[in-house]
């Protein structure tokens, strides 16, 4: 499978993984709020089993070393470059002083968004999938002094019990869900969501579209789960039409791309809610 569509652009520290067989359903989520999911779909179990098993079992070492300052090959540089300029991008849809509000980091990973959010004043409710992360965004969150000020679970993005949120973001944790599972999940995080829900999903580019064809008739070696790209123009369309999502609009969006790394970030909007720009793409290269 091409590297492009593991999205770090490369194998964790140690190299490619070496298990050969059907991983294990990934984290039990015991101790967590509620656990278990609250989507609609089965698809969604499934995938998330597999989200679970590889960022926690497979790919933890290489998300730390990725998301710190330690050197990295010149392939995940480009990633880390990308993946800083996201996080940017993301920040900036939201208000500069977020004093007051209660805000979901939906997919924390390491914290390094969450840490971000909360030094801007906002009391963060930050979840991952995986266990070891998040323990790595604890860590994050005492050395920067905010850990105060930021709630990390390890459990279901989408678990209601995390109670009403005055805005959610989701940084490269939709990437991995097809089209309906994506509007499943921003349908579940919007019926608690007061403000806006700014997102990531992969784009649909003429090298990112074969390669998702080709992939399928392989097996991932390094088992990874599968990164699905969606099209600005479909999934547009989808949540104007989905009775799941009336009274949401779609806002701005933008595409970061940096070697391997290519993401495109989302606003979605409850109504009455103000942009400060049109709801056109825009592309970044570098």
């Amino acid at each position: 499978m091409s590297k492009i569509l593991t999205h770090d652009g490369a194998t964790p520290a140690g190299g490619e993984a070496t298990r050969a067989t059907t991983p294990d359903p990934g984290p039990s989520f015991e101790g967590t709020l509620t656990g278990g999911s609250h989507a609609a779909s089965d698809k969604y179990l499934e995938r998330r089993a597999w989200i679970g098993e590889y960022f926690d079992r497979t790919a933890a070492d290489g998300w730390r070393q990725l998301t710190s300052d330690e050197k990295v090959s010149k392939v995940r540089a480009t990633v880390r470059e990308g993946r800083d300029r996201m996080r940017h991008t993301l920040l900036s849809f939201l208000p500069q002083d977020l004093s007051g509000w209660r805000v979901l980091d939906a997919g924390c990973g390491t914290g390094m968004l969450a840490v971000d959010l909360a030094l801007r004043g906002a009391h963060v409710t930050a979840v991952d999938l995986s266990p070891t992360l998040v323990g790595y965004g604890r860590d994050r969150a005492e050395a920067a002094g905010v850990a105060d000020r930021i709630d990390f679970h390890a459990g279901d993005m989408l678990d209601p019990a995390y109670g009403r949120m005055d805005a959610v973001v989701a940084m490269d944790s939709l990437i991995h869900y097809d089209l309906p599972q994506i509007l499943d999940a921003l349908a579940s995080l919007a019926v608690r969501t007061g403000g806006p829900i700014v997102y990531t999903v992969a784009p649909w580019t003429p090298i990112l579209g074969p390669l998702l064809t080709i992939g399928r008739l392989f097996p991932q070696r390094d088992r990874s789960p599968r990164i699905v790209p969606t099209a600005e123009k479909r999934l547009r369309g989808a949540i104007a039409a989905s009775p799941k999502l009336q009274g949401w609009t779609s806002g701005r969006t933008q595409r970061i791309e940096r070697g391997f790394y290519r993401s495109q970030a989302y606003e979605l909007l409850p109504a009455g809610a103000r942009t400060a720009s049109p709801a056109t793409s825009s592309g970044v290269k570098a």
